[in-house]
């Protein structure tokens, strides 16, 4: 009970200081004049597009899943993606990335630990794939300064990130390929750390990690890891295309390739464990804006708000109507996420 309340705590003075530093030096009047001057065919295109994330990564999922069952329903994969995001948005602590696999193993009947091996995969070569595009764009800088300058502060902050991105990916990777290449070893140590608790839990725990390492399967093959990896390019891509479409929406349009930044710092504030990414993204995506595309702090605030409450209501609303469809609670999710009992 102490570490929940202390995780809680943890979880809103982040939100406070991040939407502290969001809300500091806005004028409200203004951000509100701001929020309601769009462009209305371009709001409700993005709106329409919200969901098209989940398709790409529904997509995506597919070929990791194949390796062990072909035929995954492509609307399982697409509701567990609804769903787990949903979750992730109204609940603390990213509790969505475990829901989202285990939702799935139980439609498809699939062993849960496999699922969630390919969860960690998708997670990891998100990271990477988010790093890649930022490593692009930097080293990219002398084709393009002429035409778009950047401070240097902000092409710091930009650096900074991106290898405390990189490094986290890589050591998710390193351990990832240690799961898959030393398996032997991993389950003995796993084993050794299980030897004080009742047998029934170190069997079951063994069993979960035995499936965990069958989801990384996919590793064995150069050719499976080159397609995975455009796999991951294509995703992210797409939702940089959704804010390069989101931009017109108050008539300010960017450069597709000039949003590679600002999208990998509303990904570093969204990866923040706070509920609906309230404070870290509201946070990133104004420093975005403001640092990068010079843009004055109202509008910049006022397109955060925007593109977070469409994003947020809208996936909610996917999520919602899955889960009324299927007699499904979000208290019976939350309770999934903790379940891993086959």
């Amino acid at each position: 009970m102490k570490k929940t309340w202390l995780r809680l705590g943890v979880i809103f003075f982040l939100i406070i200081v991040f939407l502290y530093f969001f809300f500091r030096r806005l004028d409200w009047k203004e951000v509100l004049g701001y929020v309601t001057d769009v462009n209305l065919k371009f709001f409700i295109l993005i709106i329409i597009l919200v969901p098209l994330h989940l398709i790409t990564r529904a997509i995506r999922w597919d070929y990791l899943l194949r390796h062990e069952k072909r035929g995954v329903s492509f609307f399982n994969r697409f509701a567990a993606n609804a769903v787990g995001f949903t979750v992730t948005l109204i609940f603390p602590g990213r509790l969505g990335e475990v829901v989202k696999p285990l939702y799935l193993a139980q439609k498809e009947n699939m062993r849960k630990g496999f699922v969630v091996g390919t969860a960690v995969v998708e997670r990891t070569f998100d990271i990477f794939t988010m790093c890649s595009l930022l490593g692009i764009f930097l080293i990219s800088k002398p084709l393009y300064s002429s035409i778009f300058q950047v401070n240097e502060e902000a092409y710091s902050s930009l650096r900074l990130w991106g290898i405390v991105g990189f490094a986290f990916a890589f050591l998710m990777l390193i351990i990832t390929l240690s799961l898959y290449f030393f398996r032997e070893k991993t389950l003995s140590v796993i084993a050794f750390f299980f030897k004080p608790f009742p047998q029934k839990v170190s069997q079951r725990a063994l069993e979960f990690v035995q499936e965990f390492i069958r989801g990384l399967k996919f590793f064995h093959s150069i050719g499976n890891l080159l397609i995975y990896i455009l796999l991951s390019f294509a995703v992210w891509l797409g939702i940089i295309a959704y804010y390069w479409i989101f931009f017109y929406v108050y008539d300010t349009p960017i450069f597709f390739f000039f949003l590679f930044p600002y999208v990998f710092l509303v990904m570093v504030g969204a990866s923040i464990p706070t509920p609906g990414m309230v404070g870290g993204f509201h946070y990133f995506s104004k420093l975005g804006l403001t640092s990068l595309y010079d843009m004055d702090v109202n509008l910049a605030g006022a397109m955060t708000i925007v593109v977070h409450a469409v994003q947020v209501l809208v996936t909610c609303l996917v999520g919602y109507v899955i889960l009324w469809k299927e007699g499904i609670s979000l208290l019976q999710l939350k309770k999934l996420g903790g379940n891993t009992e086959k």
